[in-house]
């Protein structure tokens, strides 16, 4: 593998991205797929993904995506609109919503589907927007779910934007990329270590598998969304068949059963296992050697059940897979292009 990845662009069923003027800075492994419009002045971070595969993107002028974000649709559901100067900090994820300009989502801050977000919000670190919540603009958020906290005044907002902003193109590490395996590896995904992948395994753009001096286990149609970290530091990692590990999702020295899903921005701890027919909701964390039981909905920080799964989640989590599929197969017959930058001199 190279040393540095550059960032690239690629069609999505052949839609290319759209873009004003060239993106202001496009850091290593960013990539920007499909049906993506995107403003003037766009600053994408290292391995920031923007993912307009079964619905379309529009995002403003002056656009920050920091390091490691993701912004995505909902299959053919709902799209993803961004207004004009909107700050995203690095891990957050932008997900099939609405977000008006002036707004800003701090690290690792979720907000899901059918959201719709005023103007000059602010989404404090970690937090979660649950899917179809409006929140009005002008206040600052925080929490799971993301609840007003305090007024937040124009300086106060500007601030806020330009603190995530300096954070800069911080470097990252590239992982080494692994080849060889017979399945759809995004070409921002890095792999290092003994993975083995059953048949149909997607893993996905600015992901990083590190098994270390252990291994990680894919079962047969899997797919590892966006910027997912999984990792071995003291045992394995193994992930059943027909699961879906979403966006910026962390793993550690885990167990995942069959038919299961682990909702974006979630933290497994290590020795955790998650039994099969398992939704764990978005942003859950659980704690080291926690058992997650067959046939429930887990979520919170710490992991808690809180209801049964029933058949319209399991339809969702079935159909979720074969779609997955279809993006991979797309994506890897699909050539991948070096993204323009704009010359800074």
């Amino acid at each position: 593998m190279a040393d540095h990845l550059e960032p690239m662009s690629a069609a999505y069923n052949g839609t290319s991205p759209a873009f004003g003027g060239d993106p202001a800075f496009a850091g290593e492994g960013a990539v920007v797929l499909g049906r993506a419009t995107l403003g003037s002045g766009a600053w994408l971070g290292p391995w920031s993904v923007i993912r307009a595969d079964g619905h379309y993107v529009e995002i403003g002028d002056d656009f920050h995506l920091g390091a490691h974000a993701t912004v995505h649709i909902a299959h053919d559901v709902y799209p993803t609109h961004i207004g004009n100067r909107v700050t995203a900090g690095q891990g957050a994820v932008i997900h099939a919503c609405t977000v008006a300009d002036g707004c800003v989502i701090e690290r690792e801050a979720v907000i899901l589907d059918g959201s719709r977000i005023g103007p000059g919000a602010v989404i404090s670190a970690g937090s979660i927007v649950f899917p179809r919540s409006e929140l009005e603009g002008g206040w600052l958020y925080s929490g799971s779910p993301a609840k007003p906290v305090a007024r937040v005044t124009e300086p106060e907002l500007a601030a806020y934007h330009q603190r995530i902003r300096n954070e800069g193109a911080k470097p990252q590490d590239d992982g080494g990329l692994q080849t060889s395996l017979d399945c759809f590896v995004a070409p921002s995904a890095r792999v290092r270590g003994t993975v083995e992948v059953g048949e149909g395994v997607g893993i996905w753009y600015g992901c990083r598998l590190d098994a270390g001096g252990h291994r990680i286990v894919i079962g047969d149609g899997t797919n590892v969304q966006d910027n997912s970290l999984v990792t071995c530091e003291a045992g394995e990692v193994v992930i059943g068949p027909d699961v879906t590990i979403g966006h910026n999702v962390t793993l550690t020295d885990c167990v995942i059963e069959s038919g299961s899903l682990v909702g974006i921005g979630s933290l497994i701890a290590p020795g955790t296992v998650v039994e099969s027919d398992v939704l764990v909701a978005a942003g859950t964390q659980t704690e080291p050697g926690q058992r997650l039981t067959s046939g429930q909905v887990w979520a919170g920080r710490p992991a808690r059940a809180i209801g049964a799964m029933d058949d319209r989640k399991r339809k969702m989590l079935a159909l979720t897979l074969p779609t997955y599929r279809d993006y991979a197969n797309r994506f890897r017959a699909t050539p991948h292009h070096p993204l323009n930058v704009t010359d800074p001199s």
